[in-house]
């Protein structure tokens, strides 16, 4: 059962989140060598901590390829997530990726074989009115906004799926095979990444400067304790849930953005609209779900 705590280390691991957008503009390097330091990074802090741990990694090797395999779809929504900011804007980036929780709503009940919550669909599509409102200025990028899209895509998927690892694996386990199949993932992927993406560039694997600092924090502070506390947080609360408040880093990144850099300029009305909007489908959910229960109860106790 999910506690006031579980949604307040929710909403903290968001806000990590919102400062992996401002990271990505200030390393150099491209996208796709960004997600090869992070994941190598991370699967390699992570495995060092379980090690001196003394963590059994033995968990069958047939679950061992299912989590690798998940890693690979992490990697392709790492890569289209910094590559969309790349080609368009943050802005549209995020955007894109709001669609998550409208993915997630029909993806969860899909693979957990349960009927599809109309109201979760409503709240999905509310939030996405919210960021439109927010960011419709940039609408105009098509490339970006598709990939953003595909990434939110391949991100609900890789949560329904380990809302079931969840139930079985420890957290932290399951994310450093994730970690270790997203990087062997984008290893796989390089050769083709330097054939058809990098316009006879080559691949840049060389860090400068303080990208290092960057990457460190990328890959430890918001992969390696992010990402293994949101795993061990879905074991209490559902992946709609999660995603639906992931909806909220955009917002939190704007807002660190402003801090960090100090922007001049003020946030149109525009912006505290699109987030009052997705304050409320986010803060609607427990009520809905509750009311849900409640109207489901008395037609189970019939069978």
């Amino acid at each position: 059962m999910a506690t006031t705590i579980d949604y307040v280390k929710l909403h903290f691991i968001v806000w990590i989140w919102g400062f992996t957008a401002i990271l990505g503009l200030l390393i150099t390097i491209p996208a796709v060598e960004i997600v090869f330091y992070r994941t190598l990074i991370a699967f390699f802090t992570l495995g060092v901590v379980l090690y001196f741990r003394k963590t059994n990694f033995k968990i069958g090797r047939r679950e061992v390829f299912k989590i690798l395999g998940t890693g690979i779809i992490i990697s392709a929504h790492w890569i289209l997530f910094f590559a969309a900011a790349r080609v368009s804007t943050a802005s549209v980036c995020l955007a894109g990726i709001a669609t998550c929780s409208l993915w997630t709503s029909f993806i969860e009940p899909l693979m957990n074989k349960t009927k599809i919550k109309a109201f979760e669909v409503v709240l999905g599509l509310i939030v996405i009115v919210g960021l439109y409102v927010i960011f419709r200025f940039e609408f105009n990028h098509a490339v970006g906004l598709t990939m953003a899209v595909i990434s939110a895509f391949l991100s609900a998927l890789f949560s329904v799926i380990n809302g079931k690892f969840t139930k079985k694996h420890n957290p932290y386990i399951i994310t450093f095979y994730e970690m270790l199949g997203a990087w062997l993932g984008t290893v796989l992927f390089l050769p083709f990444y330097q054939m058809y993406f990098t316009k006879g560039e080559g691949i840049n694997l060389v860090p400068v400067g303080m990208d290092w600092l960057w990457l460190a924090i990328l890959g430890i502070i918001c992969t390696v304790y992010a990402f293994s506390v949101s795993v061990e947080i879905m074991k209490r609360i559902s992946a709609f849930v999660v995603n639906l408040t992931v909806n909220l880093e955009p917002v939190y990144g704007i807002v660190l953005a402003v801090l960090i850099f100090k922007e001049k300029e003020q946030m149109q009305p525009a912006f505290y609209l699109g987030t009052l909007i997705i304050l409320l489908s986010v803060l609607a959910y427990p009520l809905l779900n509750k009311m849900h229960k409640r109207k489901a109860q008395p037609l189970d106790n019939l069978r």
